[in-house]
């Protein structure tokens, strides 16, 4: 992770930027602004679909087009529906939660709907209990009579019965006892319910209180959510990308593949292509992603004599002198092309060389008895295991044998200026005489 923050911190920065600006935007649709609660006390007995049922008149369009009716600013029902919420807590309260863009909106805002809910929810139950309540009074005062009276002729009977001791005696007065211990539980009970129902009306608990702060998510949350999110978005994006590269970089792995031996590694001066007309490369080339970013590190380029010697030696060690051989070269590799040059310059005509581009994706050689045999020039970590499988099996194909592999290392130059040597063409690039 170190080496993808250091070699592309100019692109994390930017995808912060991006991200931080992404938050921004973000706040003003996430972000609720300021918020407080107003409590509302529900006296008397509730059950809990009734609680459930008064927090949602609480957020009617009614309540909340009066609570529009007497704010200071100008706004209708249907804008504080998303602004009001309604909950309930413990203890017959039910909370109203306001939102508004600064603190005395929002207290005003909360103060405003609770109040109107408690207002209109006593004109509901004062208009629909009125005839209910009045029959229901009557019910319960014929009720108390009629157990008056039969309290009454339990008293009667309880003179009326014998005073002797039996057993017949003492159980009918007991009896009679017990029914009117019930009756008088009744009557408390009637007088309960009415003590109830005469006091079931709303308080609202003292005024909203002034927030002091925004409400989370903040805009400075979102913004630094968002350059978060999106640095570790990059980060582990490049993490996932070189996991999944499978382009091979280690010298044995090139050659298992290619089914030879590794002759050479050359140093080949590192030059940067000509910069693009288009955005998108010059956006590349500020930001350093124009280059793979877990590569290694480019060493110092050597000078010209040591890299002569250097094709020299991989020259030497495939038999080249006097013999005709076939470079294949990736069409899209830059480093092996300038290589190719450099190899055709070393061979000074002892060897005849025949360098021909070849597409890693559909390798075709071309027949020729005359060849000795073939010479692939890469580039470290440009080309995969497959790809280097089917250049062997082109080669095969054609009746070739890959008699080595000459990989290329792109370096620093020393030199102060770089001088641009001629790419060999597909078919002409030759050095030295049949």
């Amino acid at each position: 992770m170190g080496q993808v923050i250091r070699r592309r911190w100019r692109l994390l920065v930017a995808l912060a930027v991006l991200g931080a600006l992404v938050g921004a935007g973000a706040s003003l649709v996430f972000s609720p602004g300021y918020q407080t609660d107003s409590s509302v006390l529900l006296q008397g007995p509730r059950q809990a679909d009734e609680l459930l049922t008064e927090a949602q008149v609480a957020t009617s369009s009614v309540v909340l087009d009066r609570a529009a009716g007497q704010l200071s600013w100008q706004t209708t029902g249907a804008d504080l529906k998303d602004d009001v919420t309604s909950s309930v807590a413990n203890g017959n309260v039910v909370t109203i939660t306001a939102s508004a863009d600064t603190a005395e909106h929002a207290q005003q805002l909360a103060d405003k709907v609770a109040a109107e809910f408690v207002r209109y929810s006593s004109q509901l139950v004062s208009s629909s209990t009125d005839a209910a309540a009045q029959v229901q009074q009557e019910q319960r005062e014929a009720l108390r009579q009629q157990v008056a009276l039969t309290n009454q002729r339990l008293a009667d009977m309880a003179k009326n019965i014998d005073g002797g001791l039996t057993v017949e005696s003492v159980q009918a007065r007991t009896e009679i006892e017990a029914l009117r211990t019930s009756l008088e539980q009744a009557i408390n009970n009637l007088n309960q319910a009415d003590a109830a129902t005469s006091t079931a009306n709303m308080v609202v608990l003292g005024s909203a209180e002034l927030p002091t702060g925004a409400a989370a998510p903040t805009l400075p949350q979102l913004v630094g959510g968002g350059a978060l999110l999106f640095f570790l978005i990059g980060v582990f994006a490049h993490l996932f990308r070189a996991r999944a590269d499978k382009r091979l970089r280690d010298e044995t792995e090139i050659g298992a593949a290619l089914g030879s031996r590794v002759v050479a590694t050359v140093d080949i001066p590192d030059q940067r292509p000509e910069a693009g007309r288009g955005l998108r490369t010059r956006l590349s080339r500020l930001l350093r992603a124009d280059r793979p970013w877990d590569l290694p590190a480019l060493s110092v380029s050597a000078d010209g004599r040591n890299r002569e010697s250097r094709y020299r030696r991989a020259l030497s060690k495939i038999g080249a002198p006097g013999r005709r051989i076939l470079v294949l070269v990736p069409e899209d590799d830059a480093p092996a092309h300038r290589a190719a040059t450099q190899l055709a310059a070393a061979a000074e005509g002892r060897t005849s060389l025949r360098v021909n581009d070849i597409s890693p994706v559909r390798p075709t050689v071309t027949e020729d008895s005359s060849l000795t045999g073939v010479l692939v020039l890469v580039t470290v970590g440009s080309r995969t295991a497959w790809e280097l499988v089917g250049i062997a099996e082109a080669c095969a194909d054609a009746g070739h044998e890959v008699l080595g592999v000459l990989l290329t290392q792109p370096v620093r130059d020393q030199s102060p200026t770089t001088e641009k040597p001629e790419v060999g063409s597909d078919r002409d690039a030759m050095a030295g005489s049949a």
